[in-house]
């Protein structure tokens, strides 16, 4: 959030953000000027002071700084006490006539296009959030603010310059009750542009109330009052050729003034009426005239257009055509008809048109002001605002311009002399010395122009009354005559050599206090007399529209009096405004434009120039900074400067004035530098107030160190002895929980400890209540030891918890239960290659466990398929026993039956018989029903005896040999032949039939060293070593 500084606070910021108040600047040039309002406009500082007038830059972008919430910052504050706002000048007005209860007044003034309608606008909604708030109050209220859109529609129009632009001057006057209160308003008008109704320049438009009725009106409107919705078929509507234009929403606008219509008492029949008066004015434009043989006026074939004319004026179609094409001239009791050129009849017409719109004006301005009357009678002060158009030059400049500027003149000259009034009246107040200001006094330039015998207005009215073929021309000629040595005023003729260049025969030039200005005489003589010719008149006074029958019959018919100038009557309007402004206290407002091309963020250095220049900021400060450039309150400058002085700080005891002496003293202020008023101290130099703030600044900071280390000191003491304290409780009541809880803990252990003892002696017994805790503690502590030491393996036996007396019936289910388990994960966990793997070990069990003593190391080694692929058989005997389907083949060694000579050989096993192989050939070939039983020793040998059923003499008896893989072979050969109850386990000796009838014997010892061979008896010995113990 910025952060608000008060006038002299944003001193420091001042390289940065520029100086709020201009009259603090160093250096009083136009450069330096331009430069601060440069810098503050880049930080979007559209507001700056000189004294108490108020600098406005249009951005051309909406800033958020006119909320609800910022008029609220700014209610009831010193002047300088926040950064410069058009709310701080609206506040400050208004406290001021509380206080003092008396009249004030804002001059808002700029340019086109610089944003002083839009000023205007803020002032009354600030006005209406901050007065006090009533039913009656908030109505009041809300007149006033839609009084403003209704006058925007009808004096407003787009141009050049500005696509909102006032053509007309406008005065407010809010009426306060002695309370604050807003009861009441007034306007007065000013110089309305009607020119403007029948005739517009390139670019520019109407006034806004004819389009929004073209654009906005509902259709049956629009069919009663004859209209198209088409802006491009009215010829008072397309002489700018920019009937639309993007930046103006004309349905919407027209929406917003019904709605204001009906919010200021303007009726439905009244409201009718006025949109009758607006669409005539767009017929009567239509009305065309041609000429006949002699020249004279003719209405054209079309009379359409001057029928819906009769009908909404409420007059005479014929009478209204005669009125448009003859002149009425009476000659003692004759009354002749003298007709029209073309040229006569369409000056009438517009004429006509000027008159009605102009009048129409006029009726609304006095029904705002009836429907915002206070019929209070009780004394009331006011706040005026004056919203005038501000200086205009243009590439052609006419006779609204010479008003206007007129106007400004008058403006200016009043500014200076309120503005001085002011100054004087202060110093005296004070009681210091008024210094005299040299300035620039434009007296010179108003008596040019108001001068009752020889002023420019005079000159012109006296052309406009004058019998004879007067013309603009011969009134430029009349200029020349009466003052041709002015200073301030130069035509084509009176000119040397060079400025004749720049000037047309038709032109004469001012030079007003803002520059030099060249007016056109052309349609000077014309629009001063703004005439309607009698007939006409008389006619609209007969007229049925209450709005106009209104407005043209307040004047005499019969009187003969030629009516006032428009000159005369805007100079008496103007002398007095400046009655009414003389009598009130100024605010003034002076609003830029940055651009010409409405851009945001554009700072145009030449335009804004010329515009400080026209609008007198320059003057107006030199008188503000002619002698003092800086005044405070004693109390005020004291309050803030006390720090930097010893004597003052931090309380001054006496008379704030003696307080300020004795600061300025130690400060160092040189008597030249300074002077002491009765209630104030003025300092004339802005660099003495630049070194008092940055000192301030300085010791601003210095206290605040020392502000913020004491305070800190005193909060850390404050924290700590509330944190020992705290802690030294938190302790306390610590140590009593801890204290407790110690307490019942032992209590409770007591009471464990009593029941365990007793239980443990009565644990004998059934379960009764003096043993039942006792007994589920110890079946308890069983189970949990149970679950942290349960057995891993089902051939795990040992480690099994030994249980309690009580629980050895329930152990032993458990057991049972977990090896159950165990044995099921075991089984669920086997694959079909280890199931057939187990079938053949429990097979080789069933034959050998007990028997033979090499058993025990067999079981871990795994049975394969085969030892002997088919790759590894001759393939002339594969191709032999291929039929059969091998089975299992393994190397042995066969020992012959005559000497017992080994011999390796393959043993293939098929589905029907045994073969022993010696490569290439099949050695024997052994039936399975021919094998009577199978032998093997009891030994941790590998000797196998094959028992062969031996009928035949020549039949090879039993087949004995040598096998690495014995209970591998055996089981597969067992389980292949069925053999399971033929293998037998022998000791000592096994007999073996060699052929039929011849036997011999196979003897098995122990030894160190395995060996096999042939004893001297004659059989085979077989020498095993012991088996290993695991």
């Amino acid at each position: 959030m910025q952060v608000q500084l008060d006038m002299e606070g944003a001193l420091t910021a001042r390289d940065r953000v520029g100086i709020q108040d201009f009259v603090l600047l160093d250096e009083t040039t136009e450069t330096a000027f331009l430069s601060n309002l440069k810098k503050r406009f880049s930080k979007d500082l559209i507001y700056t002071y000189i004294g108490t007038l108020l600098v406005s830059v249009n951005p051309y972008k909406e800033l958020d700084i006119y909320n609800k919430k910022q008029m609220e910052i700014y209610m009831g504050v010193n002047f300088f006490e926040l950064p410069p706002h058009i709310y701080a000048l609206a506040d400050s007005a208004y406290q001021t006539m509380l206080t003092e209860f008396n009249n004030h007044f804002i001059l808002i003034s700029g340019e086109s296009g610089a944003g002083k309608t839009e000023a205007s606008k803020k002032i009354l909604q600030y006005y209406a959030v901050s007065c006090p708030s009533t039913t009656l109050l908030n109505t009041v209220r809300d007149k006033m603010l839609m009084s403003n859109p209704v006058l925007e529609a009808f004096g407003n129009a787009k141009t050049l310059k500005n696509d909102n632009s006032s053509r007309f001057g406008k005065y407010m006057d809010i009426q306060f009750d002695s309370q604050g209160d807003a009861v009441g308003g007034h306007i007065l008008n000013y110089l309305l542009e009607k020119s403007r109704v029948v005739h517009q320049n390139h670019g520019e438009r109407n006034f806004h109330i004819f389009y929004q009725l073209v654009e906005g009106g509902e259709d049956d409107l629009l069919h009663q009052m004859g209209l198209e919705r088409d802006c491009q078929h009215y010829n008072y509507l397309t002489q700018g050729e920019c009937a639309i234009v993007s930046s103006i929403n004309d349905r919407n606008d027209w929406k917003t003034v019904k709605n204001a219509l009906q919010i200021i008492n303007i009726d439905e029949i009244n409201t009718n009426h006025l949109f009758g008066t607006v669409a005539s004015v767009l017929h009567l434009g239509n009305v065309q005239f041609d000429s006949d043989s002699k020249g004279h006026a003719l209405l054209n074939n079309n009379n359409a257009e001057l029928r819906w004319v009769s009908n909404l004026l409420g007059v005479d179609a014929h009478s209204l055509q005669e009125g448009l094409t003859y002149r009425k001239i009476e000659a003692k009791n004759e009354q002749v008809l003298s007709p029209f050129t073309t040229d006569h009849a369409i000056y009438a017409r517009d004429a006509l048109a000027k008159a009605i719109y102009g009048q129409t004006f006029t009726w609304l301005v006095n029904k705002i002001n009836e429907s915002m009357e206070n019929k209070d009678n009780s004394r009331k002060t006011v706040i005026g605002l004056l919203d005038i158009y501000g200086f205009e030059v243009f590439y052609v400049n006419s006779f609204e311009q010479f008003c206007i500027n007129y106007c400004n003149e008058k403006l200016q000259q009043l500014f200076i002399q309120l503005t001085l009034k002011a100054e004087q009246e202060e110093y005296e107040a004070e009681d210091i010395e008024w210094e005299p200001v040299q300035f620039f006094n434009n007296k010179i330039i108003c008596d040019l122009v108001e001068d009752k015998y020889r002023g420019i207005i005079t000159i012109l009215d006296e052309e406009c009354l004058r019998p004879g073929d007067a013309s603009d021309l011969t009134f430029l000629e009349r200029l020349e005559e009466k003052m041709g040595n002015h200073p301030h005023f130069v035509t084509h003729k009176l000119a040397d050599k060079m400025t004749r260049k720049t000037l047309e025969r038709g032109d004469f030039r001012l030079l007003h206090y803002a520059g030099e200005v060249t007016y056109c005489v052309v349609g000077f003589l014309d629009k001063n007399n703004d005439l309607l010719y009698r007939n006409i008149k008389d006619l609209i006074g007969q007229s049925k529209n209450a709005i106009v029958k209104e407005c043209f019959s307040s004047t005499d018919p019969d009187s003969r009096r030629r009516p006032e100038t428009v000159a005369t009557q805007f100079k008496s309007s103007l002398l007095k405004l400046t009655e009414i402004l003389m009598a009130k206290e100024a605010w003034y407002i002076r609003c830029l434009k940055s651009n010409e091309s409405k851009q945001p963020g554009q700072f145009d250095e030449a335009l804004i120039r010329h515009q400080v220049k026209y609008l007198g900021l320059m003057e107006h400060l030199r008188v503000r900074r002619a002698g003092f450039a800086y005044r405070r309150k004693y109390e005020v400058f004291l309050k803030r400067y006390k720090p930097l002085c010893p004597a003052t700080w931090p309380h001054w005891r006496g008379v704030p004035a003696d307080g300020v002496e004795v600061l300025v003293q130690h400060l160092g202020y040189m008597p030249n530098e300074y002077k002491m008023g009765r209630t104030k101290i003025f300092i004339r130099h802005p660099r003495t107030l630049y070194a008092t703030e940055d000192a301030y600044e300085r010791c601003k900071h210095e206290l605040a160190t020392r502000l913020q280390a004491k305070y800190k000191g005193y909060k850390a003491k404050g924290e700590f002895k509330k944190q020992k304290e705290a802690a030294t409780k938190i302790e306390t009541c610590w140590r009593g929980v801890q204290a407790r809880k110690e307490r019942d803990k032992r209590a409770w252990a007591v009471k464990v400890i009593k029941k365990f003892i007793k239980g443990y002696i009565n644990r004998g017994q059934l379960k009764n209540t003096d043993n039942s805790e006792y007994l589920a503690f110890v079946r308890q502590n069983y189970l949990n030891r149970l679950k942290g030491n349960l057995p891993k393996t089902v051939l795990d036996k040992t480690t099994w918890q030994t249980p309690p007396a009580v629980l050895a019936e329930t152990s032993e289910i458990l057991r049972m239960l977990h090896y159950r388990l165990m044995v099921r994960k075991y089984v669920r966990g086997i694959t079909p290659q280890k199931k057939a793997q187990l079938q053949l070990k429990l097979l080789t069990s069933s034959i050998f466990k007990g028997k033979k003593e090499s058993y025990p190391q067999s079981i871990a080694q795994p049975f394969v398929d085969t030892r002997i692929s088919e790759q590894e058989i001759n393939m002339r005997v594969l191709q032999t026993i291929r039929n059969e389907h091998i089975k299992y083949g393994v190397p042995v060694i066969k020992y012959d039956r005559n000497g017992f000579k080994p011999r390796p050989r393959q043993l293939v096993l098929t589905q029907t018989a045994a073969y022993v192989i010696e490569e290439a050939k099949i050695k024997q070939r052994v039936l399975y029903t021919s094998l009577k039983g199978i032998s093997v020793s009891n030994l941790t040998d590998g000797i196998i005896v094959l028992h062969i059923t031996c009928e035949d003499p020549k039949q090879k008896g039993d087949l004995l040999m040598q096998c690495d893989h014995l209970f591998e072979f055996l089981t597969k050969l067992c389980l292949i032949a069925n053999k399971e109850n033929s293998v037998k386990v022998v000791q000592g000796s096994i007999k073996i039939e060699i052929q039929a009838g011849k036997e011999s014997a196979v003897d098995f010892s122990l030894g160190q060293e395995p060996m096999v061979f042939k004893a001297k008896n004659g059989h085979l010995m077989v020498v095993a070593t012991r088996a290993r113990t695991r």
